[in-house]
């Protein structure tokens, strides 16, 4: 039988009028039910984040929220292999990832947990001595937290975890492709203690988004996705005055100069594009690699690239899965024919995965091309899969420049055992986060988020909360002294 998940607002399981499956990308069998929420159940779930900011969590201590976000994150740790297993069936992702994943939104819950009592203001000393200032730091009240189908818990702690203990209210939508590890989330957080309106989920499809980011009433939008939705949140918060927050693509540089340690590079070279299936906005998906050692490179890659383990996501042994769902397994096939017709060298995969248990799911082959020129859509255009170009240069500055030759700066990756080389380039380069002898490697204490298309704020770290806030200045005159009431206090 299917598991039938309901929408979770104030605190209840609601009903929907309408639902639709979620298809498990291994077998493309269904195997849940995902109610597609209404306008009115999307004005409803804003309408109990409201009630509760007003009435409770808005007057919550930090102690207390401190106190529920362990809670959580005890929960959250107990249930990581259930969770993690219920992440695999839904979206495809190898099981020793999505299980540590649990883990580590765990550790986000913990880390801003220990935030939460601790939101400091400012005194600030004025020009007139007999005035008092303070800066405090407060709540916006209300967030819409709009996550993608890649890694939903993952996604959903870099957002509620900071926004929680900052004191606001949220309304979450998860991808209509991979929904079923945030509705099971909620009965983590009923279980946790949080009162009910403090965190609402409604699922479906664009439609859904589209009336929470136009709803009256919301304080903030953060976004994780594509660059073209994105646009078009921002857009629509914009009418409302609404700010927002957008996490979105990346065409990343994974640069190896020639100094390199080889064995390493090459690890963090594979770990960046075929870890995840490449799914992931961070995916080092260009290669740069110095003249020296791009044959090299090359020749070693698209051999190891044939033994990736592809299979069930859910056995341990597997280290690729598959893709997340049909839409995205057609447009990675799409990109790599366009690649192929625009002259890049195939040296390893190219078409889907066939053989055996291989067959019914959306499995796509380790893929590598390389003679890519930079200007070629495969090095300029996000494909969100497994499929790998390598590009040659000569110099530091070649490297540089078409390193910064995209649209995007979200992560960039350096191999260098050259100081020097390793702070003039980390700089040069226009990329929000910058990995050196490693890749693929996020830390919760780091802020992470991108530049130019990329998108901007920051997730993460003590920089996440300020995403969650707003200061409020308190001037207090104390002077005794009658002003004159048309000129401006100097």
């Amino acid at each position: 039988m299917l598991q039938e998940y309901q929408l979770y607002i104030d605190g209840q399981w609601i009903g929907a009028g309408e639902s639709f499956p979620t298809i498990n990308p291994y077998d493309r069998q269904e195997w849940a039910t995902i109610p597609q929420a209404s306008d009115t159940d999307v004005a409803g779930a804003v309408a109990a984040a409201r009630r509760a900011f007003e009435t409770s969590w808005g007057q919550t201590s930090g102690l207390a929220r401190s106190t529920l976000l362990l809670r959580l994150a005890d929960v959250l740790d107990r249930d990581a292999q259930r969770m993690g297993e219920l992440e695999t069936r839904d979206n495809g992702k190898v099981i020793r990832e999505t299980v540590t994943q649990m883990h580590f939104a765990a550790r986000q819950y913990r880390f801003y947990a220990g935030y939460a009592d601790k939101l400091w203001g400012s005194v600030i000393p004025l020009d007139q001595r007999d005035v008092f200032d303070y800066a405090s730091r407060e709540p916006l009240g209300i967030v819409v937290l709009i996550i993608a189908w890649n890694s939903p818990m993952s996604l959903l702690a870099n957002k509620l975890a900071p926004a929680l203990a900052a004191g606001n209210c949220v309304v979450i939508k998860p991808s209509e492709h991979a929904s079923a590890t945030t509705l099971e989330f909620c009965s983590l957080v009923a279980e946790a203690g949080f009162p009910p309106g403090v965190i609402n989920v409604v699922t479906g499809d664009f439609r859904v988004g589209r009336a929470l980011v136009g709803a009256q009433g919301i304080d903030r939008v953060s976004f994780t996705g594509s660059p073209a939705v994105g646009r078009d949140i921002a857009a629509t918060a914009g009418r409302n005055l609404v700010p927002v927050t957008l996490e979105l693509g990346g065409k990343s540089p994974n640069i190896v100069f020639g100094d390199a340690d080889f064995e390493k590079a090459a690890v963090g070279a594979l770990a960046g594009i075929f870890g995840a299936t490449g799914q992931t906005c961070i995916a080092g998906s260009r290669l740069l690699v110095h003249r020296s050692l791009y044959g090299r490179m090359s020749e070693y890659l698209a051999e190891r690239a044939g033994r990736i383990v592809l299979g069930n996501p859910a056995d341990v042994a597997t280290e690729m899965g598959t893709a997340a769902n049909e839409p995205q397994f057609r447009r990675i096939l799409d990109c790599i024919d366009a690649a192929k017709a625009e002259g890049a060298k195939l040296l390893s995969g190219g078409s889907p995965a066939i053989a055996g248990d291989l067959a019914n799911g959306f499995f796509v082959q380790p893929t590598i091309f390389n003679e890519v020129r930079n200007g070629m859509s495969i090095a300029q255009e996000e494909v969100f899969g497994p499929v790998l170009s390598i590009i040659p240069f000569e110099t530091d500055e070649e490297a540089i420049t078409i390193g910064n030759d995209t649209r995007y700066g979200l992560a960039a990756g350096i191999w260098t055992q050259d100081v020097t080389r390793i702070m003039r380039v980390s700089r040069a380069l226009r990329s929000g986060v910058v990995w050196v002898n490693t890749y693929r490697a996020p830390a919760v204490q780091a802020p992470f988020g991108g530049v130019k298309e990329s998108g901007f704020g920051r997730e993460r770290g003590a920089q996440g909360l300020d995403e969650f806030m707003t200061y409020k200045n308190v001037m207090i005159d104390y002077s005794g002294i009658a002003r004159d009431p048309f000129t401006m206090r100097a």
